[in-house]
C-alpha cells in the first residue's frame, strides 16, 4: 500500500507540472499521418538541432516503483545543394544490464534527394514497414510499441529506398542489408527487400499494406487502416511472419483509439494480441492499455499516464502495471 501511495503521489506531481506548463507555450499542432513514411525535412537556411527526453516511472507487481530514462535523443537536420538533405539521430541508450552505463548509439544517418513526387534516400533509417513503427517516437500515443510490431517489424537498417508520393497514394520500396542497425556488413549476402503502399481514398481514411522478404525461407506481411474524424482517431494493424518448415504463421494485431477531449487532454485505449503457434502457446502475449496524454499547446511537453494489463504464456499469467512518462522536446 505504501508503494501504491508513493506512485500516486508521483503521478499527481507530474500532472501538476504538465497542466501548469500548458498555459505557457504557444499552440502549434503537429501533423502525424503522412502518406510517405519518410517525408523530406522542411527547408531551412542551415542545420537544425532537435531532440527529446523521456523520463519514466513504472509501478509493477514484481518490481514495484522504478524510474528509468527511457530515451534521450538528439538530431541534426539540414539542406544541401542540388535538392539533397541530411539527417543524423543519436541516442543515449541503456546498457545490457541495469549496472552497465548507457552508451551513445547511431539511430539514423541519412542522405536524401527529392524532386516531387520522387525521392531517394540512402544510409541507416527505419524500413518502410508497419504504420505504428513509422510514427516518430515522440508522437506515439502509448509508451511502447505493440508486441507484434516490436517483434516482427524490420527496424533500423542500412540500405537504399525510393519513394513516390501523390495526393492520394504513396509507394516506398527499399533494399537493405537485413542485419539491423549499425551493422555495416551483410554477412549472408542476401538482402532484405521491403515495400509499403499507402492510399487515402478520402481525407479521413488511410489504408496501407506492406511486405518484407529476407530470403525464400522467410517473409513478413501486414496491413493497417486509420480513421480520423472530429477529434476521434482509430488505427488497426495486422502483422504476420511466414517461415519455411513451420505449420502456422506468427500472427498479431492491435486496435488503438484516441479521443481529443480538450486541446491538452487526449484519452487513449488499446487492445493487442500476438501469437507464435508454431513455437508454442507459451509465446502468446495479450495486453489492454488505457490512459491519458496531457500535452502543452505546442506539443513540446507531454505527460503520459497509462494502466497496462498484460496476459502472457499458457496457462495465462496476468501482470498489471502503471506507467507515467514525462517527455520534453526541443
Amino acid at each position: 500500500m505504501r508503494h501504491l501511495l508513493a506512485a500516486s503521489s508521483v503521478l499527481v506531481w507530474l500532472v501538476g507540472i504538465a497542466v501548469g506548463a500548458a498555459a505557457q507555450e504557444p499552440a502549434v499542432a503537429p501533423a502525424v499521418n503522412p502518406i510517405s513514411p519518410a517525408a523530406p525535412p522542411p527547408a531551412a537556411a542551415g542545420p537544425r538541432l532537435g531532440g527529446y527526453l523521456q523520463v519514466r516511472e513504472t509501478f509493477a507487481d514484481a518490481t514495484r516503483l522504478s524510474a528509468t530514462l527511457n530515451r534521450a535523443r538528439v538530431s541534426i537536420d539540414g539542406p544541401l545543394p542540388s535538392r539533397f538533405s541530411y539527417r543524423f539521430l543519436v541516442e543515449m541508450e541503456a546498457g545490457a544490464t541495469a549496472r552497465i552505463p548507457g552508451t551513445v548509439s547511431l539511430r539514423e544517418g541519412i542522405v536524401r534527394w527529392s524532386l516531387a513526387p520522387l525521392a531517394l534516400q540512402a544510409g541507416q533509417f527505419k524500413t518502410p514497414f508497419s504504420r505504428e513503427y513509422l510514427i516518430p517516437v515522440p508522437a506515439l500515443e502509448t509508451p511502447d510499441f505493440s508486441a507484434v510490431v516490436d517483434t516482427l517489424a524490420p527496424k533500423y537498417d542500412i540500405g537504399l529506398m525510393g519513394e513516390v508520393a501523390v495526393p492520394l497514394a504513396g509507394l516506398a520500396v527499399g533494399v537493405f542489408n537485413g542485419e539491423g542497425q549499425n551493422a555495416g556488413l551483410n554477412r549472408d549476402s542476401t538482402v532484405l527487400a521491403v515495400g509499403r503502399l499507402t492510399v487515402r481514398p478520402v481525407a479521413q481514411v488511410t489504408l496501407a499494406g506492406h511486405v518484407a522478404r529476407y530470403s525464400p525461407d522467410s517473409s513478413r506481411y501486414g496491413g493497417d487502416v486509420s480513421l480520423e474524424q472530429s477529434g476521434l482517431f482509430a488505427r488497426g494493424e495486422v502483422l504476420g511472419q511466414r517461415k519455411r518448415g513451420r505449420s502456422r504463421d506468427d500472427l498479431g494485431w492491435y486496435v488503438l483509439t484516441t479521443l481529443r477531449v480538450l486541446p491538452w487532454l487526449q484519452c487513449v485505449a488499446k487492445q493487442e494480441d500476438f501469437q507464435r503457434p508454431a513455437i508454442g502457446l507459451a509465446r502468446r502475449i495479450s495486453a489492454t492499455t488505457g490512459g491519458v496524454n496531457l500535452e502543452t499547446p505546442g506539443g513540446r511537453t507531454r505527460l503520459l499516464v497509462v494502466f497496462v494489463s498484460r496476459l502472457t504464456g499458457y496457462p495465462r499469467v496476468k501482470r498489471n502495471g502503471m506507467i507515467s512518462q514525462l517527455q520534453v522536446r526541443f
